[in-house]
């Protein structure tokens, strides 16, 4: 596998100091300049993918644009697609999970497997969301843009505007909402009048797969609404930070064959650390399934 390293450690370390204290247009004028045309922009539906895109597309005229069609997305998330490209002229791109894979999975576990374990719940985002991703940064980019904030959650909360990562062949990473709060957020969107996803006037906080997403309730975390039924596991899919359960790497082995995983390897039982709402460091192993209600 050939690392792309299109930035080496002491020069992010470098940028990431420079560009701390800069506002996020600045970051992603210099990353635009840097990288394009081999740089995009991540947009799963969240506010924060939406006021990045329209800041770029303030700098320059020929933004990059992707988000992954799981196959189990809401209809509103597509109708943001089609907003993007009616109000920035940005055809976005849609980045599909192998067919193969996907069936495997639903022969052998169900079309609702998220719903049986932690376990089952990582395999299906690996399989419909952090392969696709792997493939397409690992073929087409050499730096992508994310909406992360520090905020959001305690794996997020190290993260760097400009950085290294080491997850994806060392390509950049470029967060530039890192120190923005979910109020700069809305007060950018409504100020300039950008789409943002509809479920978020129902309730939602944070927006994924239709079976795997939900209206919070008051007084609850942003991420709460997220794999709601899960107690002290990880608010990630394995997207931004690798996650390894020592429990679901065999079925990625058997899903894609012994030469399928080129670019989107699992390494071997790597333990996984989480925190929990308390900010207390739990293993997976400690996380609570419950069957949701339907």
């Amino acid at each position: 596998m050939t690392d792309h390293l299109v930035l080496d450690e002491y020069e992010a370390g470098e940028l990431s100091v420079e560009y701390d204290a800069e506002e996020p247009q600045e970051v992603l004028k210099w990353a635009l300049e840097r990288f394009s045309p081999r740089i995009a922009i991540s947009e799963g539906g969240g506010a924060e993918g939406m006021a990045i895109i329209d800041m770029a597309s303030r700098i320059r005229d020929d933004v990059r644009v992707f988000m992954m069609d799981t196959g189990r997305l809401p209809q509103e998330t597509y109708d943001l697609v089609q907003k993007v490209q009616d109000r920035y002229g940005i055809r976005v791109e849609m980045l599909f999970p192998e067919a193969s894979h996907v069936q495997g999975m639903v022969a052998n576990h169900g079309p609702n497997l998220m719903y049986d374990s932690v376990d089952m719940r990582l395999l299906c985002c690996q399989v419909r969301k952090v392969l696709p991703l792997n493939k397409f940064l690992h073929e087409q980019l050499d730096a992508w843009v994310t909406g992360l904030r520090r905020e959001q959650w305690a794996s997020r909360a190290e993260v760097r505007k400009i950085e290294i990562d080491h997850d994806h062949f060392g390509i950049a990473k470029v967060n530039p909402l890192a120190d923005w709060t979910k109020e700069e957020v809305w007060d950018y969107i409504k100020d300039n009048d950008v789409p943002y996803h509809e479920l978020y006037d129902k309730g939602y906080t944070s927006i994924g797969c239709a079976p795997c997403t939900r209206p919070i309730e008051e007084g609850e975390d942003n991420r709460a609404g997220r794999w709601w039924w899960e107690t002290n596991a990880p608010k990630e899919c394995g997207i931004h930070c690798a996650i390894y359960t020592g429990g679901f790497e065999h079925e990625l082995h058997a899903l894609l064959g012994k030469n399928g995983h080129e670019n989107g390897h699992v390494e071997e039982s790597t333990p996984v650390l989480t925190m929990n709402d308390d900010g207390v460091v739990v293993n997976l192993e400690d996380a609570e399934h419950k069957v949701p209600s339907q």
